[in-house]
């Protein structure tokens, strides 16, 4: 449960892509607790739906619209059919795609597959938002998850940390260029959030992956959806109307210790194949 006032983010409308698993679908439950009037789209309506009848069942308000955010035509289509309703004062890039891999094996298909979503549909997303909040002089906010680390580098996640640092540098860029227009953007990078399925798959081979996880981080343990959704809502809150062109990190310290890979170096072709066929 969060630990903000039920009503910290009443009247503000907020899209979230990727809301229908993950970290989006735990921002967007969490934010409608707090009274948001919740927007999330994806690829696959009946995860979308899901967390629709969850947040619904708490008596949040959520809309779900299917989009494929790789598809320009698509963004314009939905924040076309959002704006007939109302405009919104909030979007966060969440939608992103990964592959957990040695780099020397992955194809230009792979490379092309995770650069479009995690940085090109956010970059489109972000244009297609500012250009119809400047259209009608309307303040907004733009918050982008990133990840923690991403200025030192990660490694077996080369295609993702490149989309994720250009998305910071959009975040900086545009700060700047949009801040005069009453538009705010800022970057959340967050650590390790796992649920067990994902520390199964990092640790196979240990009784309790989830506190061998935890080893690799200074405070000894992995985020939790609270601390996830408390600031993501303070961020894009009227509280924080002075943070624009920053990347907050929320994981533990364990950025400043390097990435969490010592492991993977010494990882056989079998525990490689074991990974990429799960």
């Amino acid at each position: 449960m969060s630990r903000l006032p039920t009503t910290f983010l009443a009247h503000k409308r907020i899209l979230i892509t990727g809301g229908g698993s993950g970290l989006g679908q735990r921002m967007a439950i969490g934010m409608a607790s707090l009274g948001a009037k919740m927007i999330i789209c994806g690829r696959h309506m009946e995860k979308l739906q899901e967390t629709v009848a969850q947040i619904e069942a708490a008596g949040g308000k959520c809309q779900a619209f299917e989009c494929d955010i790789r598809q320009p035509e698509m963004i314009d289509g939905l924040l076309d059919q959002i704006w007939a309703e109302a405009p919104l004062d909030v979007l966060i890039n969440n939608a992103a795609g990964n592959f957990l891999a040695r780099t020397e094996t992955l194809s230009p298909r792979a490379v092309e597959a995770v650069i479009r979503v995690s940085l090109l549909g956010g970059l489109w997303m972000t244009i297609a938002a500012g250009k119809r909040w400047i259209d009608k002089g309307q303040r907004g906010v733009v918050l982008s998850v990133l990840a923690s680390g991403v200025g030192n580098g990660r490694p077996f996640t080369v295609p993702l940390t490149i989309s994720k640092a250009a998305m910071l540098a959009m975040t900086k860029s545009l700060a700047q260029e949009w801040g005069p227009k009453g538009i705010r953007l800022v970057g959340l990078a967050p650590g390790l959030f796992p649920t067990p399925a994902t520390a199964a798959r990092l640790h196979p081979d240990v009784t309790d992956p989830e506190a061998e996880l935890a080893k690799d981080i200074p405070l000894r343990r992995a985020g939790q959806t609270d601390d996830l959704v408390d600031l993501s809502s303070f961020l894009v809150s009227d509280a924080a109307s002075y943070i624009s062109g920053e990347m907050i990190s929320i994981d533990g310290a364990s950025g400043l210790t390097g990435p969490r890979a010592d492991r993977m170096f010494e990882w056989t072709d079998a525990q490689w194949d074991t990974l990429r066929k799960g």
